[in-house]
């Protein structure tokens, strides 16, 4: 007689959204050369759960990847240390399958999920996943998530293994890795919020842990997960550091396992990047508040509840706030919409939350890093606290 499956689901507990790797945050020599990344190379990473459970599942990406993906080996280890360790405690190291294999081939453009491994994490937990390629990958065409804030570790040979990578070079980039599911309760769910850097984290403290998703989790009930899926320089409309907020919402949010909600938080680097003039902002600000309501409808038809946030300031900032003050005005135009519209199941004020009082077109000080666009840890906690946790009772 079969065994039935123990009662609950897979939720999404981490993620980093795939992008093709710049040549400036490529692996450094001798870990990447012309036609070739990562050949017998050992990628030891750290990644923060948010919802913990007892079994375990990986998902690797070849999104962007020019040629086969050929992974050797994979184990999960507890680090010796916290987010950015290079160790790891043996004696919690398991090695992950695929298929019930050690080792797997990833198709360019495709990403493969791990068979579920028995592995206790608690919720909020840093997990480290360590990844040998013997081979490498035939091209220079490498998936990955530059702006990790996080410090990973390259070794030269096969040390998946052991406990620590003396001779390690440090990057703080994550590659091939796109995400970790549990095993949880049929009432978890996952919350997945769309955004550019500032939900990527700049400004944040490497190894610290406090983006604003980050810093959001440690207030919800529990059973919620966070899913964070934004990137630096990413636009709601077209593509650029990434693909687009429309074309990867597929991937990045509706094929989410248990996601139930959806927070848009996007759209100052598609003011940022058209035209500063009344016309060019105009058809920007027409062109985004449509997208919004395509965002909202292909996530609604998936059963999932759409929130949306208001858009910071970015007055001072060289070389969004234009002269004449036509990108603060678009601003102000989509954030009205987004208040008021009723396209969003619900708002969150961001706007409100982080700008200076006396002059609501900036950031307030305590809560810039120093660009006037991209937020302190200071200004990054008011963000989390600034989403009711209501939205997710």
């Amino acid at each position: 007689m079969p065994v039935s499956p123990p009662s609950g689901r897979w939720v999404t507990t981490w993620t980093a959204m795939p992008q093709l790797t710049e040549p400036d945050n490529m692996p450094p020599p001798p870990y990447a050369k012309e036609g070739l990344s990562l050949a017998d190379t050992t990628l030891r990473q750290t990644l923060r759960v948010t919802l913990g459970g007892d079994r375990l599942r990986l998902r690797l990406s070849n999104a962007f990847g020019g040629a086969p993906l050929p992974i050797t080996r994979v184990a999960v280890a507890l680090p010796a240390g916290g987010a950015g360790a290079s160790g790891i405690r043996p004696e919690t190291s398991r090695p992950v399958t695929f298929s019930g294999r050690a080792s797997t081939t990833v198709p360019p453009g495709a990403h493969v999920v791990s068979d579920p491994l028995e592995y206790d994490l608690l919720p909020g937990s840093v997990l480290a996943v360590t990844v040998h390629l013997a081979h490498g990958l035939a091209s220079s065409a490498l998936t990955s998530h530059p702006g990790s804030r996080t410090t990973s570790h390259l070794a030269t040979g096969d040390h998946v293994s052991a406990a620590g990578l003396p001779a390690a070079t440090p990057v703080d980039h994550w590659y091939l890795l796109s995400g970790a599911e549990v095993w949880a309760g049929p009432d978890a769910a996952t919350l997945v919020l769309l955004g550019d850097s500032l939900t990527d984290g700049r400004g944040s403290t490497t190894n610290g842990n406090d983006r604003w998703p980050d810093r959001l989790f440690d207030r919800l009930p529990a059973g919620i997960a966070v899913a964070n899926q934004g990137a630096g320089g990413n636009r709601v409309l077209n593509d650029g550091l990434g693909p687009s907020a429309l074309a990867r919402l597929d991937r990045d949010v509706l094929a989410q396992s248990g996601a139930r909600w959806l927070l848009v938080f996007e759209g100052v680097n598609d003011l940022g990047t058209a035209p500063a003039t009344r016309t060019g902002q105009r058809q920007v600000v027409a062109d985004l508040l449509a997208a919004y309501e395509q965002i909202a409808v292909r996530a609604r038809a998936k059963d999932l509840l759409v929130y949306g946030a208001t858009l910071t300031p970015f007055g001072g900032n060289d070389p969004y706030d234009d002269p004449e003050g036509h990108r603060e005005e678009a601003r102000q135009a989509v954030n009205a919409w987004i208040r008021d519209a009723g396209a969003f199941d619900a708002v969150v004020d961001f706007d409100r939350a982080v700008r200076d009082p006396a002059a609501p077109r900036r950031l307030a000080a305590a809560y810039d890093e120093g660009d006037h666009l991209h937020l302190s840890p200071a200004g990054y906690r008011a963000l989390a606290e600034a989403v009711p946790v209501s939205l997710f009772a």
